[in-house]
């Protein structure tokens, strides 16, 4: 951590109010020796059971680096729900929607002895969003707005999407994920028509690519001239790239010993956001990700996001 950005982190306080969309879910997290291939039966090590969620994860971070936000992820009625709801209340969350039946989904993450995870996922009320919901929502001019790839590839995309279009002066955080791919050319043409900062890791960036038709290497440059959009695409212990118009950039990683990658983009997007909510700059704040990032993957689950005081004793010698 340099000289600059460690007092930064210190006094880190928002400026700009933040409403994070979307899932809270759980985590079933087994090792696994090898993937499962067709026909075979193999034994698997559970490491635990976890709350997770694309979102849930994002409000966890932004909660232990002192961000207050509004938190949209709805909860439901079942056994999930009842552990996502007691686990929330322990972290001092609290979610703006309340499904009244329905309950929340669950994940299966295989993480292999390398540390990387692939997720096999049953939706619930996460995915069953309701306009009563969104009516429901306060979202003040110039707030930063979170939304993931798995709900605008639900069949909810296209309400959520027409709230985000009548917002009035937000900033859309965008995270596609992996259903990049599954997100309807329409849906992509109106949210990318609302102007967000928009956060791949490498594999997604090389299939936004291959939607725009180009090369991975020119996806930056190509994205602002078809978007006109920020950009993010995160490299892992390579760092992470950003593009916004005609700046652009390199950030490099924090070292980490990889003990899992689980929630690795969303604490990414945690810190990203945390930073942006403050009013630093897209490279400031993309640094901050970095360093809440490198925490997390050194760490078993996905919602083992810092404080801020964790990350700054952590990096005080760096």
């Amino acid at each position: 951590m340099n000289a600059t950005f460690a007092p930064r982190l210190a006094s880190l306080t928002a400026r700009r109010p933040v409403t994070v969309l979307g899932a809270a879910v759980i985590d079933v997290i087994a090792d696994a020796y090898a993937l499962p291939w067709r026909g075979c039966d193999i034994e698997l090590k559970q490491q635990g059971v976890n709350i997770g969620g694309c979102a849930l994860n994002i409000a966890i971070a932004l909660k232990r680096l002192g961000v207050p936000a509004q938190n949209a992820l709805p909860v439901g009625h079942g056994v999930w729900a009842d552990i996502i709801r007691q686990a929330m209340a322990r972290q001092g969350l609290q979610s703006a929607v309340e499904a009244e039946s329905g309950d929340n989904g669950w994940c299966l993450a295989l993480v292999e002895p390398d540390g990387e995870r692939t997720f096999m996922s049953f939706s619930g009320v996460e995915n069953q969003w309701q306009q009563s919901w969104l009516d429901a929502l306060t979202v003040p001019a110039h707030s930063l707005v979170y939304l993931s790839g798995y709900q605008l590839a639900s069949p909810c995309a296209a309400l959520l999407t027409h709230w985000l279009e009548g917002l009035e002066s937000v900033t859309p955080f965008i995270d596609f994920g992996p259903r990049i791919e599954d997100i309807s050319d329409e849906i992509m043409a109106r949210v990318m028509a609302c102007k967000p900062i928009v956060s791949l890791n490498r594999q997604e960036a090389e299939r936004a690519a291959e939607r725009l038709g180009v090369d991975t290497p020119s996806l930056g440059r190509v994205w602002q001239t078809h978007y006109g959009s920020p950009l993010i695409i995160r490299h892992d212990k390579d760092g992470a790239w950003f593009y916004d118009g005609e700046h652009q950039g390199h950030v490099p990683a924090f070292s980490a010993t990889v003990v899992d990658t689980i929630g690795a983009g969303d604490s990414h997007a945690g810190g990203t956001l945390a930073g942006l909510a403050a009013g630093w700059t897209l490279e400031e704040s993309v640094r901050l990700g970095n360093a809440v990032a490198a925490w997390v993957v050194s760490h078993r689950g996905g919602d083992c996001a810092p404080t801020r005081e964790a990350l700054l004793l952590a990096h005080e010698n760096v």
